[in-house]
């Protein structure tokens, strides 16, 4: 299969044996520090994916709530933007700690406009979410890829992920609960955004419980370094230029393609079923996207295989499964515009109406996944890490403003999203590809990586 890489610190993807391991008190451990981040993630974005997945915030239509999240995600690009700035004067754990402030006014909102039809409050909670979320999404893609060992990582990644859907599955399973009569179209029972509003205002206080770089103690006694030393200027020009790099530059739309969809099918659940069949979708579609999330974690972590073998793997399967989704996806909304149906998991043709939206929330998650494996082999220090994190989040935080937004309009909230992202899923594979042919090919070639043009090996 090829012997295994190295890591852009010259570590081994390979496990050492346990004699060769370094002692870690459990309080320090890279788990134990996953986990907080965790449950960090299922308090903040986790509720906040809950909350989607019952279809337009389990508002009766989804206008209202697209547009709010258009909005925060416009401001998560800016956020994201400045996001390493804020690292350096407060840390990537204080950073983390604000992220998490702004979500819980968002669920506000929607609490006040689910029972009295109150629209304001959920504009201003979607503003304050998107402060405060783009750098929550920094600083966890940082953490996430620089605190694990390298033959943890994938399997960290997948670990912290489930967490977020976690979220969305207990917000799932309450719905689920409370609406499970309901087989009419229509907005969800108001209840269930109490239990999601005290669930996110745990968020801080877990956050004081993650571990600072410098005192984490990972089992191959490396030290975690994580942290910015340019003035704030340098730094913006140096997050600027790597932007316009071309190793990111070609990711761009792969990026697009991946996160756009989450617009996509939550507001195709909310067009086309039923009460308690969003609430039932909301449930299962996490479950499954636990699962397929965690094993392409543990494949990716497969070092005994080839980083190029596992990386042109991943990238081709969820390529060509992506594919098979959208067609399916195009030819369905294409016939529910004429046709206008409101499916319960009573009607008939139920299944391959629902069976495609667990298909798209699979596609989300381990696209999700793939890309933090793709920053990690573009970054080359610890810098690059913090700076390629605001640089991905505010991406995706572009394309799900673009994609809430225009799913605001009727006609593409019907059929133009699922359009747009077959459109682009299909121009996104090439300039990606040009990309991930290089991870593990220097190395097996005996080249040295050219970092100014191609990604790092590891």
């Amino acid at each position: 299969m090829g012997a295994p890489a190295t890591s852009r610190h010259n570590e081994s993807e390979l496990e050492p044996p346990k004699s060769e391991q370094f002692p870690v008190r459990w309080y320090r451990s890279t788990f134990f520090n996953m986990t907080i981040l965790g449950l960090c993630n299922l308090s903040a974005p986790g509720i906040w994916g809950a909350m989607n997945s019952l279809g337009a915030g389990g508002a009766a239509t989804p206008t209202l709530i697209n547009a709010a999240n258009a909005l925060t995600f416009c401001l998560m690009v800016v956020s994201c933007f400045f996001s390493s700035v804020l690292v350096k004067y407060i840390g990537i754990k204080g950073a983390l700690i604000f992220g998490t402030i702004g979500y819980a006014p968002y669920a506000a909102g929607l609490y006040t406009n689910n029972r009295f039809g109150t629209e304001w409050l959920v504009l201003l909670g979607a503003a304050l979410c998107g402060i405060s979320a783009g750098v929550f999404w920094m600083a966890e893609a940082a953490i996430a890829i620089a605190y694990p060992e390298p033959w943890n990582r994938g399997k960290a990644l997948g670990y912290w992920l489930t967490y977020r859907l976690s979220g969305q599955i207990i917000g799932g399973a309450i719905n689920l609960g409370l609406n499970a009569d309901r087989d009419e179209a229509g907005q969800v029972s108001y209840t269930v955004f109490l239990v999601f509003i005290a669930l996110q205002c745990c968020g801080p206080f877990v956050g004081f419980l993650l571990n600072k770089p410098a005192d984490v103690e990972r089992l191959d006694g490396k030290k975690v370094e994580l942290s910015i030393t340019e003035n704030p200027w340098s730094e913006i020009k140096a997050t600027t230029r790597l932007f316009f790099s071309r190793r990111f530059l070609l990711i761009v739309l792969f990026i697009g393609q991946a996160v756009f969809s989450e617009a996509v099918f939550f507001t195709y659940l909310s067009l086309w079923f039923s009460v308690r069949s969003r609430a039932l979708g909301s449930f299962l579609s996490g479950i499954v996207a636990v699962i397929s999330g965690n094993l392409l974690g543990y494949w990716l972590d497969r070092s005994q295989i080839s980083l190029k073998i596992r990386a042109r793997t991943a990238f081709w399967g969820i390529a060509t499964l992506q594919g098979a989704w959208w067609v399916w996806a195009t030819v369905l909304v294409t016939r529910f515009h004429q046709t206008r149906p409101t499916y319960d998991w009573a009607s008939p043709d139920f299944g391959q109406a629902f069976g495609v939206f667990l298909f798209l929330t699979i596609g989300f998650q381990i696209n999700y996944l793939f890309l933090y494996f793709i920053i990690h082999n573009l970054a080359n220090d610890e810098a690059e890490v913090i700076r390629f994190a605001a640089l991905l989040r505010g991406t995706e935080s572009a394309w799900q403003a673009v994609s809430y937004g225009l799913s605001s309009i009727t006609i593409f909230a019907e059929v133009g999203g699922i359009y747009m992202n077959f459109g682009l899923w299909a121009v996104s594979i090439f300039p990606a590809w040009l990309v991930l042919r290089h991870f593990g090919a220097s190395k097996e070639s005996g080249a040295a990586p050219r970092v100014t043009t191609s990604p790092r090996v590891v």
